[in-house]
């Protein structure tokens, strides 16, 4: 269903018991709601979670932004390197916005939340700035954007800067995309828990096919390279906070979890070998059963 939400209009999906406790999902960059498993979502619900996915601005079913225009990623890499400030057609902070509007649009007054990768970021947005809203919080494979943190290595940053080939037609072009993707996700994909690879091309293309908007992925991407000031504003989050963080993520190294839980008063640390940066099934119930126990901690 679609919700206006921060006057954004969004795609809002819902599973669980009406009674159930709320638990909002924000999904990262260039990812939609589908990104999280239906599996996982249903190893949510038998906790007792009222689940809600929605598709961030830009993505999916959700308003577009083609208007704001593509922003230009060379010279963003470029005001990145050199510590100059970046300007970029939406913020994080707009972001978190949008997540409140959907428990605002939804009579939601408190709510568990979990952001993964970008969508952590954003969740760091909602612990400092919109903590009253929170009744708990977990921090998925995400970072602080502390400068000082190792990042992923040249092979990785050279694929997701990458584009799919070049295609005469419709058909090809999807072929193309898929191939592009799976490639991606193999590499930064868990070394312990590896994804079956017919299966990992079927759950992209449901993905592509329901929505594709290269643009808006390079629009996300700059607002994060935006984000400059996140780590510093931590120290402000009171809310429950759990983390949880692959020994082996390719894309954002654990480091970046040990920095957040140093960062954040009384975070509960959990780093998981063998997970990269996806959601395997086989980590499905132990992740669910600590963003349960963190909300019972709260």
């Amino acid at each position: 269903m679609q919700v206006s939400a921060n006057g954004v209009r969004l795609e809002v999906d819902i599973h669980g018991p009406a009674d159930g406790e709320p638990l909002l999902l924000v999904i990262g960059l260039g990812m939609q709601l589908v990104a999280w498993p239906e599996g996982f979502v249903d190893a949510l619900v038998s906790h007792g979670f009222r689940v809600i996915r929605f598709d961030n601005r830009d993505v999916g079913l959700s308003q577009p932004f083609d208007a704001l225009g593509t922003p230009n990623l060379p010279l963003t890499a470029l005001l990145h390197t050199l510590h100059l400030p970046v300007k970029a057609p939406y913020q994080l902070a707009d972001l978190a916005r949008d997540a409140v509007g959907v428990l605002d649009a939804l009579g939601i007054d408190r709510a568990h939340v979990c952001g993964a990768s970008m969508g952590g970021m954003v969740a760091q947005h909602l612990g400092f700035s919109h903590g009253e809203r929170l009744k708990s919080l977990t921090l998925m494979m995400t970072t602080s954007g502390d400068r000082a943190l190792p990042t992923e290595s040249l092979r990785v940053r050279r694929a997701l800067l990458s584009r799919p080939r070049p295609a005469a037609t419709p058909e090809q072009r999807l072929a193309h995309v898929l191939d592009h993707f799976v490639a991606l996700y193999r590499l930064i994909g868990s070394p312990g828990y590896p994804t079956e690879p017919q299966a990992l091309r079927e759950r992209i293309a449901h993905s592509v096919r329901r929505s594709f908007r290269p643009q808006a992925v390079a629009r996300q991407l700059v607002a994060i390279a935006a984000d400059r000031h996140r780590a510093a504003r931590l120290g402000r989050i009171t809310t429950p906070t759990l983390i949880q963080h692959g020994e082996h993520d390719p894309l954002i190294p654990v480091a970046a979890a040990h920095d957040l839980a140093r960062r954040i008063a009384g975070a509960q640390l959990d780093i998981i070998a063998g997970w990269g940066h996806d959601l395997p099934e086989p980590l499905w119930l132990p992740l669910a059963a600590g963003i349960a126990a963190n909300a019972t901690r709260a």
